[in-house]
């Protein structure tokens, strides 16, 4: 068993994962820094999502390592990364998945109030959220009445309130309309950022992955290539040549 490097997060060793005898994962390996977005790409069954339960330890692998701060993940038993799940990571899931009998802000609040928080410090962190992602307004309303638009939002502050150390994103924007997901992306991207979030995102849109620091290619379970983005402002600078040609 080899160590990770002092400044990778996460860190991944040859990921082997088969569903019902169908390789998902295929050696994949990666490292990911502190504060990095890191955007998982590829189109729809390239192994996305398996790796992202690999990652935040939803999934053991059936080979290779995965290490949190140099903890070895793999290793761990089920209570313990549970713990890692509860008190470190975060999750948003491609559909949302509220809890029926809570109203928006409770649902948003539920994570900090099962580590023990206070009631009213959990509303208040829950309402900054939900005004955050424009939904503020629906803060009373139980799922049944919020849009699918409006349940995504609430479950992407769920995932945000307790400030985890990494954050697992998976097609986050799905049910969103486009202008929706430029803003709710936009939202997630600097929270991130500002809070020194490391996320890691997996997405089949090219749009949702150029947010990114840094973009993995998955296809059939396997890594086909890496993308560097170059900073903001080479980025303009390089538009800017182009168009004065």
């Amino acid at each position: 068993m080899v160590a990770p490097p002092d400044n990778d997060v996460l860190w991944a060793r040859a990921l082997h994962v088969k569903h019902n005898g169908s390789p998902a994962l295929c050696g994949v390996s990666l490292g990911i820094r502190e504060g990095e977005i890191l955007a998982v790409g590829g189109p729809r069954g390239s192994g996305k999502t398996t790796l992202l339960q690999c990652l935040s330890g939803q999934l053991l692998p059936q080979q290779g390592e995965v290490w949190f701060n140099s903890a070895p993940v793999h290793t761990m038993g089920p209570l313990t990364r549970e713990r890692l799940r509860r008190d470190r990571f975060g999750w948003i899931d491609t559909a949302p998945v509220l809890v029926p009998e809570l109203n928006a802000w409770e649902n948003a609040a539920l994570p900090l109030m099962l580590r023990g928080c206070g009631r009213r410090a959990a509303k208040t962190a829950a309402l900054e959220w939900l005004e955050r992602l424009d939904i503020g307004h629906c803060a009373r309303k139980r799922p049944h009445a919020l849009l699918q638009a409006e349940r995504q939002r609430v479950a992407i502050a769920r995932a945000l309130v307790p400030a985890p150390k990494v954050l697992f994103a998976d097609e986050p924007t799905a049910p969103l309309h486009r202008a929706d997901r430029a803003h709710v992306l936009r939202t997630l991207t600097a929270a991130a950022r500002s809070h020194g979030i490391t996320v890691v995102l997996a997405t089949h849109d090219a749009d949702t992955a150029a947010l990114a620091d840094r973009t993995v290619s998955l296809l059939d379970g396997r890594r086909v290539n890496t993308v560097h983005l170059p900073p903001a402002a080479e980025a303009e600078g390089r538009a800017a040549c182009s168009l004065s040609v």
